[in-house]
């Protein structure tokens, strides 16, 4: 027998085996279900299977890697939390509180976050897509009502939360995400006005300016910042003229200039960043930075051991907040930060690339907002973990997903599930079938 036909015979066999475990295997799924034994046994969709398909996608059909890399980063942080806080109410200040009081809360919020992100996951995007400008309007009256006396909740000397009885709800997390939804929609309207820079941009550049006079107000310059460059970042990626952007970067760094000029307490903070180990600021506006690089510096290659933090106790401010990868550095040493590091570097990018996938299906409402919610979380991330390490000024902006704050984590995880929504129904759209 010929080389060719023996390679045919061969291919014949196992055509008809291939054949004979597919007739089997239906005939056991009729067995199960009762059903036909014609009917096909159903599959996990993948986004690198073809084939037509009517079927409505099923939320099985997501990226369980990215998932997985969340729920680690949550584990972690809750881990964290209460290791950072545990020694609390050693202090006057929270002396009435019991040692889980800041886990427990951290776990309701987890939970409360949870439902909602699973209820989202529900939602087709295109309900958020008609929605985004109510959304951005209802973020923007939460702003003003958290303005108000007797209705703001003052912590260190900042209005920023609303008080519901079982959480404090920070409107400028829910801005986070509405601007993103906001920004998306709007370069979808206006997608022929991006050639013309200032026909694009304007309108988006007023609606920022509104939102950093009421975040200033509270005042909240890190918010600010963030919901700016989410705004900025949709827009570019949205096609708009990008030569004109380096404009709006040197205006924003000759604005930011002018206030640190004329604004006694950031300039004062800024002169700390650059030198806080200097006797005028290591005990006033450079004691968290100088505590933070302790910390960083005691915990070496490995950490002291999970709970062995000093810094913790009264010396770091806010340890469980915004400084909260300082005793992961200190605990878990240069290995735990860089674990946490690269989960979030990981996160960040699959979520780009969902909205990639998304703009390259011609969804370009579900594409924009998810690489938004990729900048939210990664530039916030950067921006803290600069923070921690003294590579940036001190700013009141927490670590994505890993932080104590019940407004935040809610706000990520709902934000986590619109991406998993906007993923599943590009997997369902690449086999053929219908969102």
């Amino acid at each position: 027998m010929t080389r060719s036909a023996t390679a045919t015979a061969s291919a014949g066999f196992w055509q008809r085996g291939v054949a004979a475990l597919r007739a089997a295997s239906a005939q056991a799924w009729a067995q199960i279900t009762g059903g036909p034994a014609n009917l096909a046994m159903p599959v996990r969709d993948n986004p690198y299977l073809g084939g037509p398909s009517s079927r409505p996608v099923r939320l099985m059909a997501f990226d369980q890697a990215l998932v997985a890399v969340a729920l680690v980063l949550v584990c972690i942080g809750v881990v964290m939390v209460y290791s950072a806080s545990i020694a609390l109410p050693d202090n006057r200040k929270f002396a009435a509180y019991a040692p889980t009081f800041f886990l427990q809360r951290h776990l309701l919020a987890l939970a409360i976050a949870f439902v909602a992100a699973l209820l989202v996951l529900q939602v087709p995007v295109a309900f958020w897509e008609k929605h985004a400008p109510k959304i951005f309007v209802l973020a923007l009256v939460l702003l003003v009502v958290v303005l108000v006396p007797f209705i703001g909740k003052v912590v260190n000397f900042s209005r920023r939360w609303i008080p519901l009885g079982f959480m404090n709800f920070q409107p400028s997390e829910l801005a986070k995400l509405a601007i993103a939804m906001y920004a998306a929609n709007y370069m979808v309207r206006r997608m022929d006005a991006r050639e013309d820079f200032f026909k694009a941009v304007t309108p988006m550049a007023l609606a920022v300016v509104f939102v950093g006079v009421l975040l200033l107000r509270q005042p909240d310059m890190g918010a600010f910042i963030v919901i700016a460059t989410i705004a900025m970042a949709i827009l570019f990626l949205g096609g708009v003229n990008a030569r004109m952007f380096f404009l709006i970067a040197a205006l924003v760094i000759v604005t930011f200039s002018v206030i640190i000029a004329f604004d006694d307490l950031r300039r004062e903070r800024i002169l700390a960043y650059l030198d806080p180990w200097n006797p005028l600021y290591a005990q006033g506006k450079g004691y968290q930075l100088t505590h933070s690089l302790i910390a960083f510096g005691r915990g070496e290659w490995f950490g002291q051991g999970l709970g062995g933090s000093v810094e913790k106790l009264h010396y770091l401010p806010e340890a469980h907040t915004d400084f909260l990868l300082a005793v992961i550095g200190e605990e878990l040493g240069l290995v735990g930060v860089a674990t946490v590091i690269l989960l979030f570097f990981w996160m960040v990018r699959r979520i780009v690339n969902i909205g990639r996938q998304a703009i390259a299906l011609d969804r370009i409402y579900a594409g924009l907002m998810c690489q938004g919610v990729g900048v939210w979380f990664g530039f916030q991330g950067f921006i803290n973990m600069g923070v921690n390490l003294g590579v940036l000024p001190t700013k009141g902006l927490t670590l994505p997903l890993m932080s104590y704050g019940g407004s935040a984590i809610l706000m990520n995880l709902i934000a986590l599930a619109m991406v998993l929504r906007v993923d599943a129904e590009n997997r369902a759209l690449m086999r053929g079938g219908r969102a």
